[in-house]
């Protein structure tokens, strides 16, 4: 399905990724489970692959919206905030692979959700299951500065030659590809079974090419492929590796059965060779070509079409009031402060230079990756009026809008600061990044979203701690799964248990020193076990011993990597310890909930 051609795509349009097809073997399947012809385990796996994954909570699931390269034309953006309003809590979650996710989604009403996405091109195809991904992409890429090239019509030949790809549903498990074209590693490539580096090696655009990294229960820094691969070759390497992956991954151990495990038992010289092998096979069958030059491709060009006049900041606020409901954490609900310097510190850390003369990129912050179906509503319209009818989604869970005039600057935050989306800091220590957690994921052991909420506002509150962090993250995962990608932050939070006298206290593992930057991944060692109610202290101290030790402008993850765990482990070692006489009934309860911390770890759905 195309939206190209669409009166309603106004500025970029984008040819779509749905096809209604997908929606009616949905729906034939679903009968079929319905009438007892086919298995709870094969209609799992079946439904999985179209992007509908379960909950912790019965009869409900959790709906993944595939947005490749995270880029949302402002028609899907609509079509995005009718699916919260009829069918979800009335809000929607981006997440750290670019998508967007709808929770407590009835099964019946799972079809008309997708036909109303179908229209605007949005899919749900390969969103879940053992199958490739979402391709995601560095949000700068076409403007940042200094980015080597744009790596976005690449990545988006490659989401298009998987989509429905023979092989790319059946894998051994998921699949995760990143394109990076800037010097620095925004997309997090290192941590992906593919990842891509932009190069540019005498005149000729290619690639650095990693393979088999990952996070979870074992962290591997992506090892280098290809130091360089000319882009006209992409395709050809991308199916062997796919094929080698396919016919020779663990399908019996759902635990071990990534890229990165087959790579380590067989050895880099086998898994290289079987490479080898499947690529001059897949040559030999004539290979696959980009579909367009590979020094020529597309080139996205300053917005020069009429733009409609932009919303009153009075509209936007109006537009922005939308009803949520349901359980768990609400849009709005966290709480931040307002400084007297709220526009100059917006500047500081939300708008970027472009390369291009003239304009800048925007970040509007959500915080917990969270917007509400009228905030979808007024990103359209601002997208529409301010930036070229476009915006991207990134891994730190916030929106990106590009293209937007220099001179419109300050219209523009007035109307954001309207709908509540005018937020700073973004990007820095302060935006705080987490997964759903316990809220609804079957594997999570905490309610790791309650975490996220009172770490922003703890930080919110004590902006002298953000600004002595010129280059940091923090990074919350519910699980040791990692969808928070606490392993790559410079402080990050793992949930956990621990038994006091035969009662459970939500913890989490603390771990320092992770981060991502051109030379690849370095992930965070454990330092300490902390209860969740002595958390905010613990945040306190670890900026605290960074800003009595740092050297220069040392960025959160380097100083600790520098200094070692143990100066970590020794300044929460008294938070760390428990005695049960001084516990308090709320350190039995786990943040965000009102019960007792009753930790219940499901049978999850991420490798079925």
């Amino acid at each position: 399905m195309s939206v190209i051609d669409q009166a309603t795509a106004v500025g970029r349009p984008r040819t779509g990724f749905a096809k209604e097809h997908d929606i009616d073997e949905f729906v034939d399947v679903l009968g079929k489970y319905e009438r007892g012809e086919i298995s709870p385990d094969d209609w799992r796996k079946f439904r999985l692959l179209r992007g509908t994954y379960g909950q912790r909570q019965d009869d409900v699931q959790m709906l993944r919206v595939k947005v490749p390269q995270g880029i949302l034309t402002s028609a899907q953006l609509r079509s995005l905030a009718g699916v919260a309003t009829s069918y979800s809590r009335g809000f929607g979650h981006v997440t750290t692979r670019q998508n967007v996710q709808f929770h407590f989604v009835k099964l019946s009403d799972a079809e008309d959700a997708m036909r109303a996405m179908a229209e605007t091109g949005i899919t749900t195809r390969e969103a879940c299951g053992n199958s490739v991904r979402n391709i995601t992409s560095c949000p700068y890429s076409g403007v940042a500065e200094n980015e080597i090239f744009d790596v976005t019509p690449y990545a988006e030949a490659l989401t298009r030659y998987f989509l429905r790809h023979p092989l790319a549903a059946s894998l051994p498990r998921k699949f995760k590809i990143a394109f990076e074209g800037c010097p620095e590693d925004h997309a997090v490539a290192a941590i992906h079974d593919i990842g891509w580096h932009a190069r540019i090696v005498d005149g000729k655009r290619g690639f650095k090419v990693v393979v088999g990294g990952g996070t979870a229960i074992m962290v591997i820094d992506a090892p280098v492929l290809y130091e360089f691969l000319p882009a006209e070759e992409m395709l050809d390497v991308a199916e062997a590796v796919l094929r080698v992956f396919h016919r020779n991954g663990d399908r019996k151990h759902p635990q071990r059965n990534r890229m990165k495990f087959l790579m380590k038992s067989l050895g880099w010289d086998a898994w290289r060779a079987k490479f080898e092998e499947a690529l001059a096979e897949f040559r030999a069958e004539g290979g696959a070509r980009l579909p367009f030059p590979a020094s020529a491709p597309p080139v996205e060009e300053a917005p020069d079409w009429p733009k409609p006049a932009p919303l009153t900041p009075q509209m936007a606020a109006a537009l922005a009031v939308s009803p949520v409901s349901g359980p768990g954490i609400m849009p709005g609900t966290v709480q931040l402060q307002t400084l007297p310097d709220g526009y100059v510190r917006w500047t500081r850390h939300n708008v970027r230079k472009q390369r291009q003369a003239g304009f800048v990129m925007v970040t509007a912050r959500l915080p917990l990756g969270d917007f509400t179906a009228g905030q979808a509503q007024v990103i359209a319209d601002l997208a529409e009026a301010y930036s070229d009818g476009t915006v991207r989604l990134t891994i730190d869970q916030n929106i990106l809008f590009r293209w937007v005039p220099v001179k419109l600057v300050s219209a523009f935050y007035e109307r954001l600061r309207a709908a509540n989306l005018g937020a700073g800091d973004a990007g820095t220590v302060a935006d705080v990044t987490s997964c759903p957690g316990a809220e609804s994921c079957r594997l999570a052991v905490t309610q790791s979203r309650g975490l996220g909420r009172i770490l922003t506002e703890y930080l919110s509150a004590h902006p002298e701690l953000v600004d002595a962090v010129p280059s940091g993250d923090i990074k919350i995962s519910g699980c040791p799964n990692g969808c928070g990608q606490h392993h790559i932050s410079g402080i990050g939070f793992q949930g956990s248990v621990r038994k006091v006298g035969g009662r459970a206290v939500p913890q989490y593992f603390v771990l320092v020193g992770g981060g991502v930057n051109s030379d690849g991944a370095q992930f965070g060692k454990v330092v300490s076990k902390v209860p969740v109610n002595r958390l905010t202290d613990a945040l306190d101290r670890l900026i605290g011993l960074y800003r009595q030790q740092r050297v220069a402008e040392e960025s959160l993850g380097a100083f600790y990597r520098r200094i070692g765990p143990a100066a970590a482990t020794d300044v929460l070692q008294d938070l760390a310890t428990v005695v049960p006489d001084e516990l308090t009934p709320a350190d039995y309860i786990d943040l965000g909930e009102t019960e007792a911390f009753t930790p219940e770890v499901m049978d999850g759905e991420c490798a079925s």
